[in-house]
């Protein structure tokens, strides 16, 4: 089987993570991979892992990029690629008319991943018409059912995204050398239990929510202290600035960091009394979440969205309502009085995700 996923670039990201898995499994499985993209970081390692790259940026939101339809139409009779799997809406259009050119007989089957809960428009209903709609949860799948219903029921399946226990294994503990380094860098959290919230700074990931919750645990809690993982949003700048400002009207100016972007969050969830997830808006997933509880971390969440569905399945205790700062200040201190571990979940793993995304390419 010859199989070539669509995306508009590999420069890291949940969407472009997924791709590379899926593109491994399929070399490791005797198949066939190319991966279609503007190219970026994480090529190098598609290319180390057995699959083809082919640099096309199909991804820019220009009239002018439509004009790369013939081209790729011409492509897909070259490579007469099994499956022809769409990963993201612009390069999803200029692809569709592409394949859709095609005599049927000649044409490749269509598979559609619907990652986010995209802005309901006829722009984001082409991440519908695969001949296989793969949902990544079942807010994705009901998002679908509800403002896209004529999508055939029968073309949706449900395939949540997963983490591997390898990498994120269950009791994980961070190295001494790792640690020492980290306090090294933040001396203030030297003997402090750490409160986490991992997330950019963006207006949706409920960073005063956060905030107001650390300052009503502050007065009973001299020995914690709250980390924000997230780099700030250069189209954003101001939102930085207003969350700055309000750490210091709270007068918690000694008990928040914000560490900025980070590629050790694994060390960090850790080292973690409890890490948080408070989008204000549901979404569609819940990586982060699913990453701390693998490794055993307990996670607090409002209980919307893709991280509804994750605490409900591994983490009960973990949900909370949407912004109920009263019932998370509750819960976080039932948390830190009485540490609770999540339980191990079979669920959300990677190795059901390739196996199941595998399926759908062998059944169409």
């Amino acid at each position: 089987m010859k199989v070539v996923q669509v995306l508009p670039a590999l420069n890291g990201g949940g969407v472009e993570k997924g791709t590379l898995e899926v593109a491994r499994y399929l070399i490791d499985h005797g198949h066939q991979s190319i991966v279609v993209s503007a190219g970026g970081g994480m090529v190098s390692q598609l290319e180390d892992e057995g699959s083809r790259h082919i640099q096309w940026d199909l991804g820019k939101k220009s009239l002018l990029t439509f004009r790369h339809i013939w081209a790729f139409r011409k492509f897909l009779k070259e490579e007469q690629p099994d499956i022809l799997h769409l990963r993201s809406r612009m390069p999803a259009w200029v692809t569709w008319f592409a394949w859709n050119g095609l005599p049927k007989y000649k044409r490749p089957k269509l598979v559609t991943t619907v990652h986010g809960l995209y802005s309901v428009s006829k722009y984001s209903q082409i991440m519908c018409r695969g001949e296989a709609v793969i949902a990544v949860s079942e807010t994705v799948r009901n998002y679908i059912l509800s403002n896209y219903p004529e999508t055939p029921k029968s073309n949706i399946h449900l395939i949540y995204r997963g983490v591997d226990p390898a990498e994120w294994p269950y009791g994980y503990q961070a190295s001494p050398e790792w640690k020492q380094a980290f306090l090294n860098e933040f001396p203030q959290l030297e003997g402090k239990r750490l409160l986490c919230l991992p997330g950019r700074l963006t207006r949706l990931k409920g960073h005063h929510d956060f905030l107001d919750l650390m300052s009503s645990l502050a007065p009973d809690f001299e020995d914690i202290h709250a980390i924000i993982v997230g780099g700030e949003d250069p189209k954003r700048k101001d939102y930085a600035n207003e969350l700055y400002q309000r750490v210091k009207e709270l007068g918690l100016e000694h008990r928040v960091t914000f560490t900025g972007a980070r590629k050790d969050i694994r060390e960090i969830f850790s080292i973690s009394e409890i890490v948080y997830s408070l989008s204000t808006k549901p979404e569609s997933f819940g990586r982060t979440v699913l990453e701390a509880l693998s490794l055993g971390r307990p996670v607090l969440g409002y209980d919307h969205g893709g991280v509804g569905e994750i605490l409900s399945e591994i983490f009960k205790s973990g949900k909370v309502a949407l912004s109920s700062i009263s019932e998370l200040d509750e819960k976080s201190k039932v948390l830190l009085s009485v540490s609770r571990a999540p339980d191990c979940s079979e669920v959300f793993t990677k190795q059901n995700m390739l196996s199941s995304t595998l399926d759908v390419y062998s059944a169409l």
